[in-house]
Formats: structure tokens, sequence, C-alpha cells
């Protein structure tokens, strides 16, 4: 009876043991920011992105997966450790340029699962392929460039072709990540005289460009300037032409006018313009008019018929006492 009966306890705690772990392990939940995997006998079947409490089989007939949804940085070149200093591993970072020159490169790669069966089954280690890819990636792109390009203007463009280049990489190995994003974080020479030298450099090209700007500006100026100036020499010059050709319409009223007058009386007409002629041209001159009746001449001052001066009221009076 003992034996039996501890037969019996023994297997009632087994029942026990598995009925609790087919509670617990019967179901699962997942966060706003989490996605999971349901795994039957060690198969992936669908992806499970909603969040809240869910249901399974228990284990290990089924099993989960939960991933994160966040995107992730990996740092090449550098590590922050955990009291929050930054730690550079040289031996990393540092590559060739196109023409040959050492330098140290260091950046930060933004990423985020988004095919969790492959990432939990196309790859034993997803994030140490996704490490060696960006290492031929930045190795490759910096080695197709100049070490001018590489410290000064061109880390732009080495950012995009190695963000182009990494996830065509990415692409064949199918590991179910995405890249987001490449950012140099840094770009120097290992030895300090050179970076110096190199700093020294792009100080004197940024000069260039200042003074180049500053040029620019002055022409710029100046031009604007000279075409105020011509601008106003040509609206002066418009004015003068209205006004030349308004005066010479005057005129040409007036000549008409003084055209029909001598169509009516042509003799008239001609002394008078002769007069008026001999006034404008000889203002001083004493003008007579004389008629010739073919035995005697006869003439007329006409200055003389004009009064030279004017009497006072004075002279008058004492004119008339005489």
């Amino acid at each position: 009876m003992s034996v039996k009966r501890s037969l019996m306890m023994v297997g009632l705690g087994i029942f026990g043991i598995i009925a609790l772990i087919a509670v617990f392990t019967s179901w699962y939940t997942v966060d706003e920011s989490e996605q999971a995997v349901v795994i039957t006998f060690g198969r992936a079947d669908d992806t499970v992105t909603e969040p809240g409490l869910h249901f399974k089989l228990p284990w290990p007939v089924q099993s989960v997966e939960v991933l994160s949804k966040e995107t992730f940085s990996l740092q090449f070149g550098y590590k922050q450790n955990k009291d929050g200093e930054l730690e550079d591993y040289d031996a990393e970072t540092k590559m060739i340029t196109g023409d040959e020159h050492i330098v140290l490169t260091d950046l930060v790669v933004q990423w985020k699962i988004t095919e969790p069966n492959k990432f939990l089954f196309n790859a034993q280690d997803p994030e140490e392929i996704l490490h060696s890819a960006t290492s031929s990636a930045i190795r490759s792109i910096v080695g197709s460039s100049n070490i001018d390009a590489a410290l000064t203007d061109g880390k732009a463009d080495i950012e995009a072709n190695t963000r182009d280049l990494l996830v065509s990489l990415i692409e064949k190995y199918d590991i179910g990540i995405s890249i987001l994003g490449v950012k140099l974080q840094d770009v120097e020479l290992p030895n300090a005289d050179v970076r110096a030298a190199f700093t020294a450099v792009t100080d004197a090209r940024e000069m260039k460009n200042t003074k180049i700007n500053e040029a620019k500006k002055y022409q710029n100026q100046r031009t604007n300037e000279a075409e105020g100036e011509k601008d106003a020499i040509i609206s002066k010059a418009q004015g003068e032409k209205t006004a030349r050709i308004e005066q010479a319409q005057g005129d040409v009223a007036v000549f008409n006018k003084m055209y029909e007058q001598y169509k009516g009386n042509q003799q008239i007409t001609r002394e008078r313009l002769i007069l008026e002629t001999l006034e404008n041209v000889l203002p001083k001159a004493q003008i007579y008019i004389m008629n010739d009746d073919g035995s005697t001449m006869k003439y007329l001052p006409i200055q003389a018929l004009q009064p030279t001066t004017q009497e006072t009221p004075t002279e008058k009076k004492e004119g008339s006492g005489n």
C-alpha cells in the first residue's frame, strides 16, 4: 500500500507540474513596441504585431519569440561603456582612401527588424552580419574617395553611398532587417601633425570661399549701381527726346499757323518776318522803313517814333509855368 500510494503521489505531482506548465505557457503578451513570432515544433508561424494578451498551445508544442519594433543603433568604430565613456576601436576604423591616405572613420547605422521570421532563422547572428556588412560598405566607399572629400565637403556623399551599398548588401543577405540611415560621426587622420596640416588646408579653403563670396557680393553691388545709373541715363534721354519732339511739334504748329497767314497776305507777312528776324539777330540795331517812289527815297526811323524817356509829373508842371 505504501508503494502504490507513493507512486500515486508521484503521478499526481508530475500531473500538477505539467498542468502548471500548460497554464503558464499557454498565453503571452505583446507590448505596443514589440512583435512576436509563434514557433510550432521549431517552425515559425505567423507574426503577431497586435498588442495585448494572446493564447497558444502550451510548451513544448508552441513557443514565442518576442522582438522589438523600435529602431536600433549600430555603433561602428566606438562603443559606450557602462560609465558612459566612449571607447575607440582604431583597428576597426582605420582604412585607406583612394589616394592612399589612412583615415579613422566612425559611424552609426540606424536599423530595425522588419521580418522577424527571417531575423530569427535565416542567420545565426544577424547583428554580426550587419556589423560586417557595414565595415565592408564603408571601406569600399572610403577606398574609392580621396582624402579631401573624406575630410571636408565629401562626407555627405560618402554617407549616401555607404547607405546605398549597405542596403543592397543586407537585401542580398536576407536577414529580415532594414537600414534606416547611416551617419558619419567623425573622419580624421591618425597623426596629430597631419591633422593640423589638413586643418590649415581646410581653413585656407574656407577663407578662399569667403573671399570669393565677398568679391561676388561687391561685383553684384557694382553691377546693380551701374544698372541704376544706366536706367537713369536712359530715362533722362527719353525725357529729353519727348521734350524735343513736343517742342518740334509746337514749332511746326506755329509755322503752319504762320504759313496760313502768309498765304492770305504774302507781302505783309514776308515783311513782318524780315523785321522780326532782324530784331532777333540784331537787337541793338536801328531799323528804318524806306519807300522809293522812283525819284526821292524817303525813310522812317522806327526807334525815333518810340519815346525814349518818360516825363515825370514835376517836369510837366515846370514846363507849363514857363
